[in-house]
């Protein structure tokens, strides 16, 4: 198993001193959170996909910046689009891409 970090320890410890309250109103709702959390651990299918070298970069720091693995993301990313709550938001990093347009286009 993973080494929790410091932030994960809070949340640990929190809990374990019964600091934390649950914000379920009612049993259907409850059980609808419980239904969405096992939906998104069914993971019954592989994809192979090819991806250029810099676009995979680029999503492997972006995995990094949010904290999670690379996989774990695109996955993220693809469930999000599928059902429509997709939105983006900027990345602190400088995309390739838009890196190689202004070297073309004479820019810095």
């Amino acid at each position: 198993m993973k080494k929790r970090d410091p932030f994960e320890e809070d949340i640990l410890a929190a809990y374990e001193k019964g600091e934390l309250k649950s914000v379920v109103r009612s049993k259907a709702q409850l059980k609808r959170y419980q239904e969405a959390a096992q939906a998104t651990f069914i993971k019954d299918r592989r994809v192979n996909i090819r991806l250029s070298s810099p676009d995979l970069m680029d999503i492997q720091a972006r995995a990094l910046e949010e904290g999670i693995p690379y996989q774990t993301l695109i996955a993220s990313v693809l469930h999000k689009f599928v059902t429509g709550r997709l939105v983006e938001k900027p990345s602190r990093l400088t995309s390739r891409t838009s890196r190689t347009t202004r070297k073309r286009a004479g820019n810095p």
